[in-house]
């Protein structure tokens, strides 16, 4: 009698079809690390398939952080194409066959999506299209998808945790090597300044972004350290990256970034000090002393020896003057986005050989986005406000029936929240990571308050 195993008659044509398609592949890139990628690639679906937060956690701290520039060593195993190609893997896998990912709708969610629109508008009509059309499709489509996709994953405390952990680590090691730059007096410019992987043209090489980078994880690594009901090794963590960052976030002498983690820690403060007198008083004194602590009078450009309104602060005028030439000749649309820059010569009113960026997160949307454009970008970080600090508020009439996570995200991401908008005046985060990652976290926390909470009047 002849049995035949219907599972079993297909193996000889697919092990001839994988063999023809490893040489394919092998024809292409002839190295034994194919050998080894094909070996450890079942094992890497199935991780990617059942952490799926994970990877598209991952992917964003790769991209916001600049770890693989951060430790050049990195730099070659393009981690930040593998974790994309993941992410969005996993997230097509879940939301068109398993169903695992169930998106949800707000109205933060509707106002992120009338402004994409009108991103991608601009890109149609900027003046320079090609560098708008490359800076959305290398940064800001990938930005607004892992936008969604942490809202909608962030589902549980422990995702809540996961995200409040790594972003802290991240920034921990973020900060430790900008203090080792600093020590060592690699990648300084203007004499003190530190970066990172200036040398390799990394986005870090720019003081003022990298103190937007380690601006970012200081809210949630003081959630960490002031969370009553973690555990002495989470507190270790939030107070040694505490520690580093802020002194990391000094030695950038940035202007915006000292607002930025002033601010951080004055929401903190505020909400924990009974007198407001004395809030006032200690913030002013704070102020003082961490502006002189950073050393602004020393710098290079912006220092106290400069004649008059200081260089870096004319030099800011200028750009501010000529984002709202953009702005009134493109009202609607804007010069496009990653087109100021491109566009400062035409714009600005004193022109000293060179473009310069515009050094404003309100200044740099107005000028790429037009008027209409910043009305919805003001629009969504004042919803933003609002529905964080009601989140925080409802989480702290019932924090018994809230697991300590949650409630640290909520603290992190308001104070987060204000530390973006004052550092804003001096930093360009219009169309970075920051907003975005914040704007999902609020979304996620709000959308997990109303399934799990009720309305107290």
């Amino acid at each position: 009698m002849n049995i035949t195993y219907p599972l079993l008659s297909g193996q000889p044509l697919l092990a001839m079809g994988t063999s023809l398609l490893l040489g394919i592949i092998w024809a292409f890139f002839p190295s034994p690390l194919l050998i080894i990628a094909i070996s450890v690639l079942p094992f890497a679906l199935l991780i990617t398939l059942r952490y799926p937060f994970l990877m598209v956690l991952l992917f964003v701290i790769f991209s916001f952080f600049r770890i693989h520039e951060v430790f050049p060593q990195l730099y070659n195993l393009k981690i930040p194409l593998l974790l994309s190609m993941a992410s969005l893997a996993a997230l097509i896998w879940h939301m068109a066959l398993t169903g695992k990912i169930k998106p949800y709708w707000r109205k933060e969610l509707s106002l992120i999506s009338i402004f994409f629109s009108l991103v991608v508008l601009g890109v149609l009509m900027a003046s320079n299209r090609p560098v708008a059309l490359n800076y959305f499709i290398d940064v800001y489509w990938k930005i607004m998808i892992m936008t969604f996709a942490i809202a909608w994953l962030t589902q549980s405390a422990k995702d809540f945790a996961m995200a409040s952990r790594l972003i802290t680590l991240s920034g921990l090691l973020v900060g430790l090597v900008a203090l080792f730059n600093h020590f060592n007096a690699i990648g300084l410019v203007e004499g003190s300044r530190v970066t990172i992987g200036r040398a390799i043209g990394s986005v870090l090489g720019d003081p003022n972004d990298l103190a937007l980078v380690l601006m970012f994880p200081v809210a949630f690594a003081i959630s960490l350290l002031l969370n009553k009901d973690f555990g002495r090794s989470t507190k270790l963590l939030g107070l040694i990256t505490t520690c580093v960052l802020f002194f990391a976030v000094i030695v950038t002498q940035s202007r915006g970034g000292l607002l930025g983690i002033l601010t951080i820690f004055g929401v903190y403060a505020y909400r924990r000090i009974p007198s407001k007198m004395l809030f006032f008083t200690l913030g002013i004194i704070a102020a003082i002393t961490l502006f002189s602590l950073a050393g602004i009078s020393d710098r290079a450009s912006g220092g106290v020896a400069e004649a008059g309104i200081d260089a870096s602060a004319m030099g800011r005028l200028y750009a501010w003057q000529a984002a709202f030439g953009m702005a009134l000749h493109n009202p609607f649309t804007g010069v496009g986005i990653n087109n100021f820059y491109s566009n400062y010569y035409f714009y600005s009113p004193h022109w000293d050989g060179l473009n310069h960026a515009v050094h404003s997160t309100w200044f740099g949307v107005l000028a790429e986005m037009g008027f209409m454009g910043l009305v919805i970008f003001i629009s969504i970080i004042t919803l933003l406000i609002k529905t964080s600090i009601n989140s925080l508020h409802r989480i702290e009439q019932q924090l018994s029936a809230v697991d300590p996570a949650i409630y640290a995200t909520s603290q992190a991401v308001l104070a987060g929240l204000m530390g973006t908008v004052v550092s804003a005046t001096f930093l360009t985060q219009g169309f970075t990571w920051p907003i975005y990652i914040l704007l999902a976290l609020v979304v996620a926390t709000a959308q997990w308050v109303d399934s799990h909470l009720s309305f107290n009047t």
